[in-house]
């Protein structure tokens, strides 16, 4: 970007006229701003990585090493056959009472009733409101740069790409996400159909979602983003790890008049090639709700629709089931044992 192409975007956070008193400090953040920009300074707080890592001098980003413990933590606690059994439930709605609409989405009521059954059950349920990303300040899924793409390794688990202090993508949610997905034993992900597809908020979450199917958990391997180191481990004999294998999972895709059926598959093709385990016909679940009728009277129907409501209902049971047998050690997937002869 040029000088002054980045003044103004950078100036455009402080548009509203209460900040003028502080102009002047404004335009000195700007300065330092700038020039984190010009070096590229995307970690500029780094430490050894010390014993344990390929490459002990490389300097590690502080919050990457920060977001990899915990990570490790809750896969660990996870583990432990001692602790309660946990789901995350995933409202993939963009859509809450604190945005324009000022309304609840249908999902978020559905993904509800799933967390109720669970709690019922004695599970211990994390509620995750994709909404959220619509209506918190400064809160941000930043898109994937399909590192993959270039050589495997070279994407980072958990992603490396972010925060990037020098092009001010910080307040990246994802970090925190991946650390919900480690602690779970099971997830039911409850969405709506946008325009044939899944919401963009669940979307980002997916594209993120690629380093826990192959990811390198260690980027001093690759010191960083180095292409031509990452290629070489990819063909001497990458693994591509599984780091989120063996949870169970529910699906509950709802829409008005198309796309449900496309939608619904996609995610469980996804979900399947991470390593999950479907937890039976009746936890992929895909309806139409006040088909090809006003939006307006939607939420009355959903009210009215016990079918759907039981159905919904039963999709968390079908996951309670599954995670259940899963701990027991009577539930695995059939094609454990086997060898992909295309491993990716």
């Amino acid at each position: 970007m040029s000088r002054e192409a980045f003044r103004v975007r950078f100036n455009a956070r402080f548009y509203d006229p209460a900040f003028r008193i502080e102009d002047v400090a404004i335009g000195r953040l700007e300065e330092i701003a700038w020039e984190a920009y010009a070096q590229g300074r995307k970690a500029p707080v780094t430490e050894k990585a010390g014993a344990g890592y390929v490459d002990p001098d490389y300097d590690l980003s502080v919050e990457w090493r920060e977001a990899a413990q915990r990570i490790k933590a809750a896969q660990e606690h996870q583990q432990n056959p001692s602790t309660r059994s946990r789901v995350l439930v995933i409202n993939a709605s963009t859509r809450n009472d604190y945005t324009c609409p000022g309304e609840m989405s249908k999902s978020f009521r559905l993904a509800k009733r799933v967390e109720a059954i669970a709690t019922d059950a004695r599970f211990d349920v994390d509620f995750l409101d994709l909404s959220l990303l619509s209506s918190d300040h400064d809160l941000h899924i930043h898109p994937c740069k399909a590192c993959v793409s270039t050589a495997m390794p070279l994407c980072h688990w958990p992603c490396s790409c972010y925060p990037n202090h020098s092009l001010g993508q910080v307040n990246d949610w994802m970090n925190e996400i991946y650390e919900r997905f480690a602690a779970c034993h099971g997830v039911v992900i409850v969405t709506p159909v946008y325009w044939y597809q899944s919401p963009s908020a669940l979307k980002l979450m997916i594209d993120r979602l690629v380093c826990a199917d192959g990811g390198n958990a260690d980027p001093s391997s690759t010191q960083g983003k180095d292409p031509q180191r990452a290629k070489q481990l990819e063909l001497e004999g990458w693994s591509y790890p599984k780091h989120l294998k063996g949870r169970a999972y529910g699906l509950v895709v709802h829409g008005d008049v198309a796309g449900i059926e496309g939608s619904r598959a996609a995610l469980a093709d996804w979900l399947d090639w991470m390593g999950f385990i479907e937890a039976g016909a009746q936890a992929r679940l895909d309806r139409y709700i006040n088909y090809y009728a006003p939006y307006a009277t939607s939420h009355d129907a959903l009210d009215e629709d016990k079918g759907m409501q039981a159905e919904t209902d039963n999709v968390a049971r079908a996951v309670i089931n599954a995670v259940t047998a899963i701990r027991e050690g009577t539930l695995r997937r059939p094609d454990d044992a086997l060898t992909p002869p295309r491993a990716k």
